[in-house]
């Protein structure tokens, strides 16, 4: 008989990420899952490793507009070890080491699949919602690389057509997709300046390949986001940036605008400066971009929807993933994790993503 294992679950909807960590989300006892249930296409996976994301955090309120259906366990991403395999499973053996597509198993999905999220000792999936970890990737690399490199890839290479010799402005560049924005657009050859609020996490990002870096935190004497935009063009030979990757939004979104270059592309990607650590969704308010600076500077504003582009054009994704997998395979790509815990202090890690603790990615280990 395999032996039970545990798993973190969500019981309702919080008001707030904090009262979900605080006081919702609860550690129980697994049951080894009964094989004799499970479809032939589907693999059973020892859970080594699993991603604590800020969506993970946002999704346990209403300020996701995707909504997972408690009760359910967390854990849009994990990374670990096939250790069954169903009849008409033909791509892996037991022993594989394997990690999540994050739109095909777990909460971020829809289906059968879904309620397997990471933050657990075993997850089911089908044969297709699991893929091989690069090799010279480690489990915790693996759980945190497609979560972490398809948003910034979209936003740079579908959206912004990054080209060789460009300049890119990335706020909230010290979070998990931040930082991979920033090996992304030095691997496409662009400049990068990236903004953060924390000296010390900003010189992570600049040793991770930035070539410059503000702080955006309130500076002696004044009150409010800096006017930033000076440092931007001291940085571009007065020019100004040629695209703006903004996950932030708020003042910071506002002044990376001013910040472009005339003609420049504005990248929508987040809102991280207006999710509210209370309220739910109805505390949730949407920026409102100035028209005229767009007018005056004839920009381009794209959203960049990731998620919903995919799972309208899966062709493209396709394309999108055998780049970012060739890459990691090259070794171009590597995520940056900071921080890990085991999976019994779920709650230390969660407040350590939510207080902006962790540079990069944060990991829980089984």
């Amino acid at each position: 008989m395999s032996a039970n294992g545990k798993k973190v679950v969500l019981p309702k909807f919080a008001e707030s990420p904090g009262q979900a960590i605080d006081g919702l989300l609860t550690l129980e006892e697994m049951a080894y899952p009964d094989t004799s249930a499970l479809q032939p296409t589907d693999v059973l996976v020892a859970v080594k490793s699993t991603s604590v994301s800020f969506v993970d955090l946002i999704m346990m309120t209403g300020q996701y507009q995707h909504m997972a259906e408690p009760p359910f366990t967390p854990g849009l991403e994990y990374s670990g070890e096939v250790i069954w395999v169903g009849s008409d499973v033909v791509r892996f053996e037991v022993g594989d080491r394997v990690m999540s597509d994050f739109m095909t198993v777990g909460p971020r999905s829809k289906g059968a699949y879904r309620h397997y999220g990471g933050w657990a000792s075993y997850a089911v999936a089908p044969e297709n919602g699991v893929l091989p970890i690069p090799d010279g990737y480690d489990f915790d690399e693996g759980c945190a690389l497609l979560g972490s490199y398809e948003t910034p890839y979209f936003a740079l290479v579908k959206r912004a057509n990054i080209q060789p010799g460009e300049s890119v402005l990335i706020t909230g560049a010290s979070g998990a997709a931040g930082m991979s924005a920033v090996q992304m657009a030095k691997l496409l050859g662009a400049t990068v300046i990236a903004t953060g609020r924390s000296d010390e996490k900003l010189a992570a990002v600049k040793a991770f390949g930035a070539d410059h870096v503000i702080n955006t935190s309130p500076r002696d004497g004044e009150d409010g986001v800096p006017r930033f935009r000076e440092d931007v063009k001291a940085c571009t030979n007065g020019e100004g940036v040629d695209v703006v990757y903004d996950a932030v939004g708020g003042d910071v979104g506002h002044e990376a605008l001013r910040s472009l270059a005339f003609g420049g592309r504005f990248i929508i990607v987040g809102w991280t400066s207006n999710v509210a650590d209370s309220g739910g969704r109805a505390t949730f308010e949407p920026d409102r971009l100035p028209t005229n600076i767009m007018q005056m500077k004839c920009l381009q504003v794209m959203g960049s929807p990731m998620v919903i582009y995919s799972m309208r054009h899966p062709e493209y994704r396709a394309g999108q993933l055998k780049q970012i997998l060739t890459w990691a395979e090259q070794s171009k790509l590597r995520p940056h994790i900071s921080h890990r815990f085991p999976l019994e202090q779920f709650r230390d890690a969660a407040r350590a993503k939510l207080n902006g603790k962790i540079s990069g990615s944060c990991v829980l280990s089984l």
